[in-house]
């Protein structure tokens, strides 16, 4: 998906332009099911503590991030969200995961497939094959799965930047880590009804509103 490119002096409000056709992009692409938009509320209400605990033990914020937010995240887009053709915006899901700015289903199973694969390496060799201190007891364990989740995240993300500057530009790849880092606040104003919504019987959201930003 490229972002149209604004030819003008005010980069800040370019930046705040491609953020939200960004934003809205993903709303209206992959986050159909109300069930998705709710764990996405929850979700993001996890990730703030999880920022919180960043400043105070940062394994342990990696620790709340995967096995809380990105789980409870991640679980709404594999489970809940409708595949096939999307009538809404009339686009097959092929082409959806084409233009996925961010991670589509395939690079999430890959992320989501090494982020399990962690504990097992460090249960079975505790030491990384010499290059950390093994740990002497579970707690020290679950230092070092924290520790190097966090490191997965921080790798993850400037991987993806890395992809989005090689096959377009810098610019978009910095726009959607600003937006991923950013998305807990934004999840919170977007989808605090959707519980509601859920309990009404409502299972897809209807986006009588969707159309693309002018």
């Amino acid at each position: 998906m490229h972002f149209p490119i604004h030819h003008t002096e005010e980069p800040v409000k370019d930046f705040l332009h491609e953020l939200r056709t960004l934003r809205w992009d993903d709303h209206r692409f992959y986050h159909q099911s109300r069930i998705n938009q709710s764990l996405h509320f929850i979700s993001a209400i996890s990730f703030l503590v999880a920022y919180a605990l960043l400043f105070i033990d940062p394994p342990m914020a990696a620790i709340v991030g995967w096995c809380f937010s990105m789980a409870t995240r991640q679980s709404g887009h594999f489970f809940f969200e409708p595949r096939g053709f999307d009538t809404v915006n009339q686009v097959t899901d092929e082409y959806k995961e084409q233009v996925k700015v961010g991670y589509n289903m395939h690079r999430k199973t890959l992320l989501l497939a090494i982020w399990m694969l962690v504990p097992a390496v460090l249960w079975v060799w505790p030491s990384v094959f010499g290059l950390i201190a093994p740990a002497e007891d579970f707690s020290g364990f679950l230092h070092d799965v924290g520790t190097a989740w966090l490191a997965l995240a921080v790798t993850g993300l400037l991987f993806r930047v890395l992809q989005l500057w090689r096959q377009d530009r810098l610019r978009t790849g910095l726009i959607w880590l600003f937006k991923i880092l950013t998305d807990p606040f934004h999840d919170i104003v977007l989808y605090h009804k959707a519980p509601l919504h859920l309990l009404r019987g409502e299972l897809l959201d209807p986006m009588p509103h969707v159309r693309h930003p002018s």
